[in-house]
């Protein structure tokens, strides 16, 4: 089969590898009709994640049809439509039993590559390097799911095949951070990054209850998708002081919960980011961070934090700020098992239509072309579907 495999650090190329196959007696087989780009990729593209592999799959957000299951799956049959969550889950050791699947304790072969690094292993995930449990990704024509009837989530007829693509990950992670933020009625709400992650992220704070919510960002075909979705927006490039913005915005009081959905990769400005870009470079840090930084200081006193960017090593990080206010931060990969249900819900509604995120929709073949333009954020791009 054809896929997009990882061959060096931005070095990507679509090349034919072998077909999955039953592994496990609860796996399931699924043919990918569409995957996309996302953002935590870019991460281990550019380098700044170590363990990958030559020839790796990569890819982790994706939709599809079941094929084939193993011999102990009872609940997903063959010919079924799926959305699969990115993070893989047991559903049976502790952490599932409490909702926390991204933090499943079974579903990373790989968890001795992990502890050094994050101290503790993760959940496993598709196409996200070695430490993450070297699973082969979702570009490609067809991926094997561990747990088939834990993670395979029927679409219902009404979902489009676009819509569901995106409960694989953006949603659920931009849903989840909204989550964190324990919303009370009426409550401003700031997002940083309005890829389609911060997007989400705004849209669920609306769907929680927010009163207001404000996008952040300097792109802006992104900053009108934002205002489409209904938050008010600030260009940083715009404006002396984001903070002082936000205050303003505000009343004088910041808001009552900001999100962070950047990362380690963020764009900055001015002297913090000359030096972030330099520490990087050199390896003496690997996040540039400003918008971290920059969320914490405009948080209003007794706020949330929620944190959604992908992270490793961040310098200058504000943690008196954090303390002498009082603030809360809360962060976690994404939990989509725990969300998906409710979002068919959402979409019957009305309320949500993810689908909207596809700027561009191209065949796999052009995969090494659609992570440039992604990476570069080219012709409007927000999100790439693309399809086997």
């Amino acid at each position: 089969m054809k896929a997009l495999v990882w061959n060096g650090v931005n070095d990507l190329a679509v090349e034919t590898v072998d077909e999955p196959t039953i592994v496990n007696p609860h796996d399931v087989i699924v043919k990918v009709v569409i995957s996309t780009t996302c953002g935590s990729d870019l991460h281990f593209i550019d380098g700044y994640l170590p363990g990958m592999r030559e020839g790796d799959i990569i890819g982790h957000e994706f939709m599809g049809e079941v094929v084939e299951v193993g011999r102990d799956v009872t609940a997903t049959k063959v010919g079924t439509r799926v959305v699969v969550p990115s993070f893989i889950a047991c559903n049976s050791c502790w952490y599932c039993d409490h909702d926390l699947y991204s933090l499943c304790d079974t579903t990373n072969p790989n968890a001795e590559l992990q502890r050094p690094i994050l101290g503790a292993p993760t959940a496993g995930i598709y196409g996200y390097t070695h430490p993450f449990g070297g699973y082969a990704g979702s570009h490609a024509e067809y991926i094997r799911v561990p747990f088939g009837d834990v993670n395979c989530f029927a679409i219902p007829n009404f979902v489009s095949d676009e819509q569901a693509l995106f409960m694989s990950d953006a949603v659920p992670t931009g849903y989840m951070g909204a989550d964190f933020c324990d919303i009370a009625g009426g409550d401003i709400v700031a997002v940083w990054g309005a890829g389609a992650v911060g997007l989400m992220a705004a849209r669920s704070a609306l769907l929680r209850g927010a009163g207001r919510v404000i996008s952040i960002d300097r792109v802006p075909d992104r900053l009108t998708m934002a205002e489409y979705l209904g938050a008010e927006t600030i260009n940083y490039e715009e404006v002396d002081s984001v903070q002082e913005m936000l205050a303003e915005m505000t009343g004088g009081r910041g808001p009552d919960a900001v999100i962070e959905a950047v990362g380690m990769e963020a764009h900055g400005t001015g002297a913090q980011q000359v030096y972030d870009r330099a520490k990087q470079a050199l390896r003496l840090e690997t996040d540039r961070a400003a918008p971290l930084r920059e969320a914490i200081l405009a948080c209003r006193k007794g706020g949330v934090v929620s944190v959604l960017g992908v992270y490793g090593l961040t310098d200058k990080f504000p943690m008196g700020m954090l303390m002498n206010k009082g603030l809360t931060l809360r962060t976690a990969q994404q939990h989509g098992q725990r969300y998906i249900p409710q979002f068919f819900d959402y979409v019957a509604q009305g309320d949500l239509d993810p689908s909207v995120l596809i700027t561009h929709d191209l065949p796999l073949d052009d995969g090494v072309a659609a992570y440039d333009m992604f990476k570069n954020k080219t012709q409007g791009c927000i999100r790439v579907a693309l399809r086997p």
